[in-house]
């Protein structure tokens, strides 16, 4: 049923599911991802070191204590029960320290996994917000996410549960293959036996893991991608009646990760099983070999009860890492995906230092592509006089944004030149270029904040009486005024307490607060209704006095005051004039302006 609709979903502006059996990358160093994660270490090597040496007293106490053990087993078959009783309080104190050992590691690991996981998470957002826009476009916002929140919980699930487990495990094994040599030679290197088929069945299983763990945390990033993608649109889908479409794209992502889980957890659930048969052979071995060695008088019934425990000492820490082998993959796969940004370039804001401008702005045979032989922009030339009020208009896609985006240096152009005061704007520190331009875009992006905060994003030294002036030149003070808090309401994000024309009446006072020398309007009042845009209209004009401005609009009756409008059409310049010009040659502007006041077909 889904796949009847995939075309009209994608037209529709929701994503495509992708086709079964697509090739899934494994992870493609993961030594060398583990030495980046490793490095993130290096602040916390206090805690490191503290945790090494709390396990090394653990795991002192644990392989001593079979070693008293086996004492006091030889003190009793010699019929000498009175002096067992120092052995088992050595004993004692021993496993004691050991339990303690283990109290301290976790406490430890748990400060040390969070400690991490912030500084990859701070050095992840901090990365984030300096990536070029094209890096955004071709990104599920819902994947990125994913990355910041589902691979940095792994990484810190794994050294929470991971890191401790693996020093004490490393350290026992150590000391229990030391002791058990020091005991007795024949019967620790048919121990060893064990060893080396554990690290066979470990070697043949981790290739089937890798692989699914990594296909599990790509599988998740895509469903958290769709999940954020089909709430953001929740009105169109049910405008369209989209949702059982939607439903079945996202069960077949759900149930393609289900099955994912199901491999990976059942490879890994199946290392248990194979580390207990091995261990039951190292009992095996133990008993077996013990027992002719004890008839033949080379070693005592107490070496072979303290290689009992030896042997369940040195099998638990093979388990228990042959487990975790499956965990450290996923966050190994986590990991990887979270440097894959990280190693993206961000933008380069150096540059000269922009102090003061004119705003006299040139754009001089620019073309310019979203995708590489798509050219969207072709030989775009325009003189821009600092001070002069330029309109933007021409047919939805016509490339009308696209030039506003440029000259914010959200995209690179493929060729030709955009001068600020005649410098070329590749040239002048990325900040001040951007601290220079207000914009009032179409799409009102506000902050889960305070209306005051909000609108200080445009000046965050601004007086609460340049506050409520920005507020009061926009029309916005008697709204705000009519909120239970008033300035200090806190609005969400998606600005559902608000509706569209009221989230632009904001954006415009937050553009004149910040006071900017060049001004973008970009459908600036687009949403709000007739008779709130004849309010604003003065202001507006106002706010363009003495400023470079550029005003995008499909609402002619918003352009006449300009003083050049500029009509736009497949990314190249159609013709150039003021409103009275343009409407006398009856061109493409006279044919928008008929189609608008005249009800004409064009």
């Amino acid at each position: 049923m889904a796949e009847k609709y995939q075309s009209s979903i994608a037209q529709k502006g929701f994503s495509r599911r992708p086709e079964r059996g697509a090739p899934t990358e494994k992870p493609k160093n993961a030594g060398k991802t583990l030495k980046r994660l490793v490095h993130y270490f290096y602040a916390e090597i206090p805690s490191v070191v503290l945790m090494t040496v709390i396990s090394a007293i653990g795991v002192i106490g644990a392989v001593l204590a079979p070693t008293y053990q086996s004492h006091a087993v030889d003190r009793i078959v010699a019929g000498d029960f009175a002096g067992v009783g120092p052995y088992l309080k050595i004993m004692i104190i021993l496993y004691v320290i050991y339990g303690l050992s283990l109290l301290v590691q976790g406490y430890l690991s748990t400060r040390l996994s969070q400690k991490v996981v912030q500084r990859i998470r701070a050095d992840l957002f901090a990365h984030m917000i300096h990536l070029p826009a094209p890096y955004f476009d071709r990104h599920s916002h819902g994947d990125l996410m994913s990355r910041m929140t589902n691979d940095a919980d792994q990484i810190s699930t794994v050294i929470s549960t991971s890191m401790s487990s693996i020093f004490s495990g490393v350290l026992m094994l150590a000391g229990t293959l030391i002791m058990m040599f020091i005991c007795s030679v024949p019967l620790a290197a048919l121990s060893s036996l064990t060893v080396v088929m554990t690290v066979i069945v470990t070697a043949i299983l981790s290739k089937s893991m890798a692989k699914y763990y990594l296909l599990r945390q790509q599988l998740l990033g895509e469903l958290s991608g769709k999940t954020e993608e089909y709430i953001s649109n929740i009105k169109t889908s049910a405008a369209f009646q989209l949702e059982d479409e939607l439903n079945d794209i996202f069960q077949n992502t759900a149930d393609q990760l289900t099955t994912a889980c199901i491999k990976a957890d059942n490879i890994s659930g199946s290392m248990g099983p194979f580390m207990n048969v091995l261990s039951n052979l190292g009992f095996l071995i133990v008993a077996v070999a013990g027992a002719w060695l004890a008839i033949k008088g080379q070693i005592t019934v107490g070496i072979i009860s303290a290689f009992i425990v030896y042997s369940k000492q040195f099998s638990r820490p093979i388990t228990e890492l042959s487990e975790l082998f499956g965990q450290v993959e996923t966050a190994l796969a986590g990991a990887e995906r979270i440097f894959e940004i990280l190693d993206q370039q961000v933008e380069n804001p150096e540059g000269e230092h922009v102090t003061a401008i004119q705003g006299h702005v040139e754009f001089r045979h620019v073309n310019f592509s979203y995708l590489p032989g798509k050219q969207v922009i072709h030989d775009f030339n325009l003189d821009v006089p600092a001070g002069s009020k330029i309109a933007l208009v021409g047919a939805t896609g016509s490339g009308k944004t696209t030039m506003i985006n440029l000259l914010l240096r959200f995209y690179p152009i493929d060729a030709g030149e955009i001068l600020l005061d005649g410098k070329n704007i590749q040239d002048l520190n990325l900040y001040d270029l951007r601290r220079t331009i207000g914009i009032v875009l179409q799409d009102t992006s506000l902050f889960t904040d305070t209306i005051r905060n909000n609108l200080t994003y445009g000046d965050a030294f601004a007086t609460d009486e340049q506050v409520r002036a920005a507020a009061a030149f926009a029309n916005a003070d008697e709204m705000i005024a009519s909120l239970k808090d008033g300035y200090d309401t806190v609005i969400d994000a998606s600005g559902g307490s608000l509706s569209q024309g009221q989230r632009q009446l904001l954006a415009i006072a937050r553009a004149r607060l910040s006071d900017p020398q060049i001004l973008i309007l970009d459908e600036a009042t687009s949403s709000v209704d007739t008779r709130t845009e004849m309010r604003i209209q003065n202001a507006m004009i106002s706010l363009m006095e003495n400023r470079t401005s550029f005003v995008i609009a499909h609402r002619l009756s918003t352009i006449r005051n300009v003083d050049e409008i500029v009509v736009m059409s497949n990314g190249s310049i159609v013709e150039k004039g003021s409103h009275e010009q343009l409407l006398k040659r009856k061109g493409e502007y006279w044919k928008l302006y008929q189609t608008q006041f005249a009800g004409l077909n064009t």
